[in-house]
């Protein structure tokens, strides 16, 4: 008997209890897929450029005058930047002016002529009719010879009315040409005041007060810019999108970017795409505007720009990490009814921290996103839901 007691005490000693099988159990985190949007942004790195920027030139040589801007100054379209001084001009113009007076004399010199050419055409015309009246009438009473004189007098006296238009149309195309030059003068007598062809900000200054300044006429020659320009208030990011995107840029999309030096984000615009390959880098030149209204932004600072390419909305997603790839598979870890099943999954889009399933996995379903190497399929595990936000709300 008391060996039989001590057997079933040592058999009852040896039974695994409740609380040892679940210990048994491994604990895993797991995540519930969730109903999100998700977006896949292509972000590169590029350089804020002004959105315009010139070397102000002269259009006319001469000695620099005035000058009223310097570096940094903020200034208006049309607004008086320098003055030259150009007495050769003023010379000439002086001449024009000139011209001019003396063409409209030549007019009016010419009009009087007119005038008096056509007094003298009508009293020799009339004479000349009178006589030819009266020969016709009474034959015999005036010679011939004076009826040729009288006609020859009218004619010549025709002719010379047509003379005198002649002379007059001659006065008034001089008197045109005379503006004409007076007017090419007067425009470049203007150039000596050099205005600004937009407003933006000076951001260099070549020339001094008595500076002998040349005509900047050809892009070719060597003259000394004034200035230069630059459009401030707006910048462009030009930014080399790769050949695999190039299909998914569009006008007017909206585009964050990151400046770190800031620690700020601005909104930007693609507002102009090159529509063709580099053929050595095999990228296309995006152009991205964003508004600088306040002047943070300063041209050759660094940005990151984040062009979205696609989004997807209400689309099943699970966080990157909860996704294992293989060649050209993928698959999650679902934990259901308690245990572990390896599920074959299609992805779609995919963001820095989420990733779609297109097919494979349902809204709610528990997905493991830790250590998955030594599941097996059908194990018991305690799934452990953390971080469920991960896969909720925005992008």
């Amino acid at each position: 008997m008391v060996f039989v007691a001590g057997a079933l005490s040592v058999a009852a000693c040896s039974r695994p209890s409740a609380a040892d099988v679940a210990k048994d159990v491994p604990t895993v985190a797991v995540v519930k897929a969730a109903i999100g949007d998700v977006s896949q942004v292509l972000t590169l790195g590029a350089e804020f450029r002004p959105f315009q920027e010139i070397d102000v030139h002269a259009k006319v040589a001469g000695y620099l005058k005035a000058i009223y801007v310097d570096v940094g100054d903020h200034v208006q379209a049309g607004q008086l930047l320098a003055v030259l001084e150009i007495p050769e001009l003023q010379d000439e113009l002086r001449q024009d002016d000139a011209a001019v007076r003396r063409s409209a004399e030549d007019i009016h010199r010419a009009q009087a002529d007119l005038e008096r050419a056509q007094f003298s055409h009508e009293a020799t015309h009339l004479a000349s009719e009178r006589l030819a009246s009266v020969a016709k009438e009474r034959p015999n009473l005036i010679a011939h010879q004076d009826l040729d004189e009288a006609g020859s007098r009218d004619r010549v006296a025709e002719a010379q009315v047509a003379t005198a238009k002649a002379a007059l149309a001659a006065a008034e195309q001089q008197l045109e040409a005379a503006k004409a030059s007076q007017s090419r003068t007067q425009t470049l007598f203007s150039y000596a005041r050099i205005t600004a062809p937009f407003a933006g900000v000076i951001t260099h200054r070549y020339a001094d007060t008595g500076a002998m300044i040349q005509a900047g006429t050809s892009s070719s020659s060597q003259a000394m810019p004034l200035v230069q320009l630059s459009q401030n208030d707006r910048l462009r990011l030009r930014i080399p999108v790769p050949e695999s995107a190039v299909s998914r840029i569009r006008i007017g999309a909206p585009v964050d970017v990151a400046v770190a030096s800031l620690h700020r984000t601005f909104e930007g615009t693609v507002a102009r795409f090159a529509d063709m390959l580099d053929r050595e880098t095999r990228t296309m030149a995006v152009e991205v505007d964003v508004a600088n209204r306040s002047h943070d932004l300063v041209p050759g600072m660094y940005a990151t720009a984040s062009i979205p390419l696609d989004r997807a909305s209400a689309a099943v997603v699970v966080p990157v990490q909860a996704v294992d790839r293989s060649e050209d598979k993928a698959t999650v870890v679902v934990v259901a009814g308690g245990k572990v099943e390896h599920r074959s999954v299609r992805l779609g889009l995919e963001a820095p921290d989420r990733v779609q399933v297109v097919s494979g996995l349902r809204e709610g379903e528990l997905v493991v996103i830790g250590s998955r190497s030594q599941l097996r399929d059908g194990m018991p595990v305690t799934p452990n839901v953390v971080g469920q936000h991960a896969t909720q709300g925005g992008r």
